[in-house]
Formats: structure tokens, sequence, C-alpha cells
């Protein structure tokens, strides 16, 4: 990994720790990437904002994509406001509040349950006769078939609370629903969507002919270095074949600014206990870097010796909040490392800020953004108001 291209030393050494850095030209390699798989496929490509929201680098997103999946209020407004207007929803569940909004913003809307269109159906149809402006409602299923090797984003665990199972599926679908919606992958391949979507037909399948869409979810993470693009293509024109009459969504979330930013940090001391030397820095796993603790996910870090390196000097690094868990490792350096010295966490851009939080009140990172020439522009810094407005 530390080889990669995708993992390119950063150009914007001057910016002040604790920062994310997001990148211009890598940007633009992954959304052109996946710009020409949509060409190539006939797939509409849509961004999960789930994944990044960062909507200050929307306009460069917007010259390729302008069509979102939302999962929320906020998130449809996100898009609407800075992205384009054709947003799709998915939520686990509606309510009497937001379903109205939904109804305003979106072109599609896919629900988790049966239970939950048909309480919805009426408001839909009220609005579409009231406006003449017509909303293409769906719903998500569950073929249970596993490809993700973390339960905390499998979709397919016993007791999953998403999607409807075929075992539950009426045998006519009911009137008014045009499209089906799975979401089965994360971080995946061609591979194992290739394995997840014949599961899929092999439960729905013989509902498709009275739909107008199917959905494939997210995870597909085709802006990977290795992801086998040709077997995208063969996997898609042999469903197009089967089912001319569909039309085929994909909304991947981290696919869109994987490997595309950074977060620069600084160690501050180092602690060491029973044989184990701990970096501290100033930046927060548990706060700035979230996925790192959830998934589990261990960062390249730009400064560190290649991942099968035995020699130099071992250390795991330690955020700076006072929960014990704040901390990943490890990773070895040629030097022995000192407070000043400074680290680039590599692919800090996807699922990142999106996640971050104020716990202990610790100092945010910044937010630069480095264009195509180089140079770089602060995005937003954080205050002491920041963190004080969050209790208002």
């Amino acid at each position: 990994m530390q080889n990669s291209p995708y993992c390119k030393p950063s150009t914007a050494t001057g910016i002040p720790s604790p920062a994310y850095i997001v990148y211009e030209d890598r940007l633009r390699r992954n959304l052109s990437k996946l710009k020409e798989v949509e060409k190539e496929t006939g797939v509409k490509i849509i961004m999960a904002l789930k994944a990044n929201a960062l909507w200050k680098t929307f306009p460069v997103i917007r010259e390729y994509f302008q069509s979102s999946t939302a999962s929320s209020p906020n998130e449809m407004k996100l898009s609407l406001n800075y992205l384009g207007n054709d947003v799709h929803a998915y939520c686990p569940v509606y309510t009497e509040e937001s379903f109205p909004e939904f109804l305003e913003g979106c072109s599609h809307i896919t629900f988790n349950t049966l239970s939950q269109f048909e309480r919805f159906l009426p408001m839909a149809r009220e609005y579409e006769a009231q406006t003449g402006r017509h909303v293409s409602l769906g719903l998500r299923v569950n073929p249970k078939c596993s490809v993700i090797d973390h339960d905390i984003y499998n979709p397919a665990v016993p007791g999953s609370r998403f999607g409807v199972t075929a075992a539950k599926m009426p045998e006519k679908l009911p009137d008014h629903l045009e499209g089906l919606h799975f979401h089965s992958l994360c971080e995946s391949g061609a591979e194992d969507l290739k394995k997840v979507l014949a599961k899929f037909e092999e439960d729905f399948g013989h509902h498709l002919e009275n739909l107008k869409w199917v959905n494939f979810g997210g995870g597909h993470l085709i802006t990977r270095e290795g992801y086998d693009t040709g077997l995208l293509r063969q996997v898609m024109a042999d469903f197009k074949s089967r089912h001319p009459h569909l039309e085929i969504i994909m909304e991947p979330g981290s696919a869109f600014t994987w490997q595309t930013g950074d977060l620069v940090a600084t160690v501050l001391d180092v602690v060491e206990d029973e044989g184990i030397s701990t970096a501290i820095i100033d930046a927060s796993f548990a706060c700035h870097m979230p996925d790192c603790l959830e998934m589990p996910y261990k960062p390249a870090i730009e400064e560190a010796l290649p991942e099968d390196a035995e020699d130099g000097y071992e250390y795991r690094l330690g955020g700076n909040t006072c929960l014990t868990g704040d901390f990943v490792g490890t990773w070895r350096f040629a030097k022995p490392l000192k407070p000043g010295d400074r680290l680039t966490l590599k692919d800090m851009n996807h699922y990142t800020n999106v996640k971050t939080n104020m716990f202990n009140g610790v100092q945010h990172p910044s937010v630069w953004f480095v264009d195509a020439s180089g140079t770089p522009s602060l995005l937003r810094e954080y205050t002491f108001e920041d963190y004080r407005d969050r209790m208002d």
C-alpha cells in the first residue's frame, strides 16, 4: 500500500496540523473513472452522501455527477442546494414529519419495509394528485447473501433490520411499486457483486418484469486499484440482457472520495509502558477517524516504513482524548518518533468528516483543499464556538 500511486506524498507540507487535506487531482481521478464506467455499462451512478458531505468540494463533483442518494432530510437538502436536484432517498424509517419533505425534494423514494410503503403510499398518491409531480417508489429487499467480514457493516447478519427477505415478499408486488433496491456490499469488488446479484435474482427475479428500475446499492469500490472493471462490465451486460427494460442504478459512497484526502497530525508526546511505545498525536481516532475503531481500519502513514518491514522503531498511535481505547497500531518508522514530528494519515476523506464528533472538546482539524495546481486553500476552521453551539 505504501508504494501505491493512490498514496502519493502530500504536497501541502505547510498546512498546520491537525488538518484534513483534500486534493482536487485525486478527486478528479476518481470521478473520471466512475464516469467512464457509467458510460461503458449504461448504469446510472449516483453519489451516496453518507460517505462524504464536504459540500465545498461539490462544485468539482458536479462537473461529473449531479445525482445523489440521501438518508435524511439534511442530506437531501445538501444535495439540492449544492449538487443537483435528482435525489434518491432511502431511510430505515420515515415519519409523518419527514416524509412530506422527501416527497418535495426527491425523484425516487425507497422503503425499508412493506408496512412503511403501505403507510405512506396514500400520502405519495395525494401529493402526485395535487402537484402533478410523480415520485418513483421502491422497496429495499435483502438477499441475505453475506460478502462482508465485519458485522457492523453487514446487512445480511441474522436479525438484520434492513430490507424485506424473500420469505416475507408477497406473491404479487403491490400497485405503484416501481423498483427494488438491495445494498449488500461494503468497499467490495465486482466478484462480490456477481455473487450477491445471483442471489438477488434467485430470490426476487420473478418480480422484475413488472418494475422500472433496480438499485444495486452502494459499496462498489470501483476506484480502488485493482478493481475488476472488466468483470463489472460483463456482470452488467449479462443482467441487462436478461432484463433490458430495467434502469440499473448504483450508489457508491467510498468510491467517489477513495484515497482523495489525508489527515495530517503532529506527535505531541511519546509514552512507554510494558514494552509498548505510544506516540500521542494532536488528533483523535475516536473523534476524527472513527472508522479506524469501528471497522477496524488501520490507515497507511506516509512517513512510516512499508507494512512488511521488520526493522526500525515500532509505535502505536494514541489520540488526544481521555478515552482509553483511542489508539490504533502498530507502525514502524526509520527513526524514533519525537514531539514535533509530523505524520500524514492516508485516505481520510471518505467516512471521516461525516462521522466526526467533539468528545472532550478536542480541537477539530481544519479542512483544506489543494487545487490542481497544488495551491492550498482553507475551507473551514473550527473554534470554541463550534463546540459550544452544539449544546444550544
